[in-house]
């Protein structure tokens, strides 16, 4: 047989073949190369021995042992899923936290002493000793009455641009308090909603009620003690703020008795309306629904100027009430206004038959109480006219010329005026021109969840006779208007980290106080 050819290689296995070889190569010093780029790391140093330090075992605090009950399984009980003891263990776990809710929140009746209701905590240490300052108070002194007209319309005309600009140069140039620094005053535990200046001019006076039920008084006038040397610093001792629980929920209304200098009433979502008196320290009930069970939460309050035993009140039912405190809580008459709640609502200082109510309807609505008609649950008194915002109002507040302030939630402050409402006659019907505001300001009023509603509050009694009122600022300032609507001032200072949303004039003076989301007072003198 002739012998067989040689395979011949084709050009694709010859240079397959050559990168075998050259991969293999590449492989084969691939330690090599290593070892040139990475160095070989240095032999690690003796380090010296250290003589070894004994240790002292400190001794340690004795802790009380809690003992607990031990947690039980109910399937190693035997116990199914589905069985009847299962099912009852949790219905009476969900009974027990369901009545320990409505216990914390169950407003308490009768007398409380302040020291029986002292709320704890370094910052209210003053307790009831922190308030004997504010024993025989002095109101003061009037040549009319409180809530009567201090301003006419023949003072209006003989305004000039000139005393505008007095008025706003001396709204501004208030200061804000210095003894102690904002974040040092801290008044109540939790969110400041309510808050009220006694009318005394002797000394600045600031009472506000939480979101909790605490009850806060400062008393401004004291004077910072010397500083403590505090390992080289120098560390200045709180104010002396005393504070009690006096609701068991929201104090939501202060109001001062135009007759007794002693007598402080609050309002709280706790249905109930307390008079504290400041000369015995004890703070009483005078009205509560006599059925503990009944729900009743009371908005505000206000007091006519000519009969400081009636006291009138709103509910966040809609509700509008007038309780005679000489008289007990069931003889108390109760309209209802609306079917939505009641924000707010002011008497007319001068006229205070006459009413101004806010509502979540949207309106606000002018009252009066000299006629009042209708049986049952239709009986109310005469509604004289009213005006419709695009969103809830908040407070309608009226000044004694005549002015009502409200506060919207379409970002407006509207101020109406009626300087004829002491010719009204009772039950006496207003136009829809007579009810349309006469000047519209915009004004951020969209507070969110964790901001008190904003509310405008007069000066009531102003001693230039110039009619002005100051509402909070979403920019952590309180601005302050005029009655024709022209801004005066905004209040502000160094320390302020959260809005003032609460503010207050005093009474007469030029003094202005703000609280706050987390219970600080910012005071303007």
């Amino acid at each position: 047989m002739p012998p067989k050819k040689e395979a011949v290689m084709s050009a694709f296995e010859r240079k397959r073949l050559e990168n075998i070889a050259n991969n293999n190569a590449i492989l084969s010093g691939i330690s090599t190369t290593a070892d040139k780029i990475i160095p070989k790391p240095a032999p690690p140093k003796s380090k010296p021995k250290r003589t070894p330090v004994p240790r002292v075992k400190r001794e340690q605090p004795k802790r009380e042992v809690v003992v607990r009950p031990t947690r039980q399984s109910s399937r190693l009980a035997g116990l199914g899923a589905d069985s009847e003891v299962l099912k009852r263990k949790a219905e009476v776990e969900a009974e027990n936290e369901t009545e320990k809710a409505k216990a914390k929140k169950m407003r308490v009746g009768g007398d409380l002493n302040l020291g029986d209701i002292k709320v704890e905590g370094r910052k209210w240490e003053g307790g009831v000793d922190g308030m004997a300052g504010l024993k025989g108070l002095a109101l003061p002194a009037r040549g009319a009455q409180p809530g009567l007209r201090t301003f006419t319309d023949d003072d209006v005309e003989e305004t000039t641009d000139k005393g505008l600009k007095d008025l706003r140069l001396r709204m501004s140039g208030l200061k804000l308090y210095e003894t102690w620094p904002v974040n040092d005053i801290k008044i109540v535990p939790q969110r400041v909603y309510s808050m009220g200046f006694h009318p005394t001019e002797d000394k600045p006076i600031i009472f506000a009620g939480d979101k909790e039920g605490a009850m806060g008084v400062f008393d401004a006038s004291q004077e910072a003690p010397e500083a403590e040397d505090d390992e080289d610093e120098l560390a200045i001792p709180d104010p002396v703020i005393s504070a009690f629980k006096t609701h068991s929920r929201t104090i939501t209304a202060f109001h001062f008795s135009p007759a007794d200098e002693n007598a402080v009433f609050t309002a709280s979502y706790d249905s109930s309306i307390r008079k504290l008196d400041l000369d015995k320290g004890v703070s009483t009930e005078v009205f509560a629904p006599a059925d503990a069970d009944e729900d009743l939460p009371i908005s505000a309050i206000d007091i006519p100027a000519t009969d400081p035993n009636i006291i009138i009140f709103s509910t966040l039912g809609g509700a509008l009430g007038r309780h005679d405190v000489r008289t007990k809580a069931a003889d108390a008459e109760i309209w209802g206004l609306t079917q939505q709640k009641i924000g707010g609502f002011s008497l007319h200082p001068a006229h205070p038959h006459l009413v101004a109510t806010a509502s979540l309807d949207r309106t606000l609505k002018i009252w009066d109480l000299r006629k009042i008609t209708g049986k049952g649950e239709m009986r109310y008194p005469a509604l004289l006219g009213e005006h419709e915002s695009r969103l809830s109002v908040s407070h309608a507040s009226w000044s004694s010329a005549g002015h009502i302030a409200t506060s919207s939630y379409d970002d407006r402050i509207k101020i109406y005026s009626f300087p004829d409402a002491g010719e009204w006659t009772a039950g006496q019907g207003l136009s829809e021109k007579q009810m349309a505001p006469v000047r519209q300001i915009t004004h951020n009023n969209q507070t969110g969840r964790w901001v008190t509603i904003l509310k405008p509050q007069w000066h009531k009694r102003p001693q230039d006779g110039l009619h002005r009122f100051v509402i909070g600022n979403m920019n952590r300032f309180v601005d302050v208007y005029a009655a024709n609507g022209e801004q005066l001032a905004q209040l502000g200072g160094d320390g302020i980290t959260a809005v003032p949303a609460v503010a207050h004039f005093h009474p007469t003076l030029d003094w202005v106080a703000g609280g706050n989301a987390s219970g600080k007072l910012c005071l303007w003198m």
